[in-house]
């Protein structure tokens, strides 16, 4: 397995690129209870391509800066570990994780699940991870990837990499006997199949879902061969180490969001149409704690 080393994380969050400040706003301006440093820093790990996340999150993140009346500064990081090490070093107030990497990032970092996406009754959204082979191959099961090539996105990702290597240890298949290939992302890992590249490639629903409206794919053409159980969207996080009233007047803010000042980042997030963001806790991702443990997982895996 291809892992990402922390030293080369850890320069990467020391020098976190600033991709926006929402709304212009003032970043010296007087710090409070509710807006510490004067601004609040808000990191986005590049589950898709940054290009297409930055105006996604801008709206967001302006909304975000009119309810708590202090300057948003949205970063957009190099990698999970990256993330979890600027959280973790006082680089970040805020914070959205995927799912797997907010397992290490509450642990190391103390981050504090606080919303989540919702779909437009209000309920919680999830997705699932896949394993996808073209729809004239051979392979019907897990089983039969043996000798055979598999895109899978990048280390630390839920549906990218620990699910589809958890149903290999789940159908007795070694992972020696399979050619992992790291595509880099998921978007890449789909075009790695799409392509020919690989014999098969992990598709969440989530990317699916973008790929199909974007013509990337014709579904018609592939066939799922394994499907995840489901899996809670991304959590919004606060830094566990700062003011209880900052954390309550985040979530608070973010939970009075208006549903469309979230449906950009709802779209990537296969949330559509969205509701309002809804309450989470630490206990929500209790199944993506257990996998990392069936896993032996550490956060040098993200």
């Amino acid at each position: 397995m291809r892992v990402r080393r922390l030293t080369a994380a850890l320069l990467a969050a020391s020098a976190l690129p600033l991709l926006a400040t929402a709304c212009g706003g003032d970043a010296s301006a007087g710090a409070s209870a509710t807006c510490p440093g004067g601004r609040i820093r808000f990191g986005i790990e590049p589950y898709e391509d940054p290009a297409k996340l930055k105006p996604a999150y801008e709206v967001l993140a302006a909304a975000l800066q009119r309810k708590l009346d202090c300057p948003v500064e949205l970063k957009i990081v190099d990698d999970y570990s990256a993330e979890v090490l600027a959280m973790r070093n006082g680089q970040l107030e805020l914070a959205e994780f995927g799912p797997l990497g907010y397992v290490f990032a509450n642990q190391k970092a103390d981050a504090q699940a606080v919303a989540s996406f919702a779909d437009a009754k209000g309920a919680l959204t999830s997705y699932t991870g896949g394993i996808w082979v073209p729809a004239s191959s051979p392979i019907t099961s897990v089983e039969q990837l043996a000798g055979r090539s598999l895109a899978l996105s990048s280390p630390g990702s839920a549906s990218g990499d620990a699910l589809p290597r958890y149903a290999l240890k789940q159908a007795g298949l070694a992972e020696s006997r399979v050619k992992l290939d790291y595509a880099g992302g998921h978007p890449e890992a789909l075009l790695a199949l799409v392509n020919g590249k690989v014999d098969a490639a992990e598709i969440n629903s989530q990317q699916l879902a973008t790929a199909t409206a974007e013509g990337k794919i014709d579904v018609t053409k592939y066939r799922q061969i394994w499907k995840s159980e489901p899996i809670p969207n991304d959590p919004i996080t606060v830094h566990g180490e700062l003011d209880p009233k900052f954390r309550d007047a985040v979530a608070k803010a973010l939970l009075g969001l208006a549903p469309s000042d979230v449906a950009k980042v709802g779209a990537f997030l296969d949330v559509d149409p969205p509701g309002p963001l809804v309450s989470v806790t630490t206990g929500t991702y209790k199944p993506l704690f257990d996998l990392a443990a069936a896993m032996n997982l550490t956060e040098k895996d993200v």
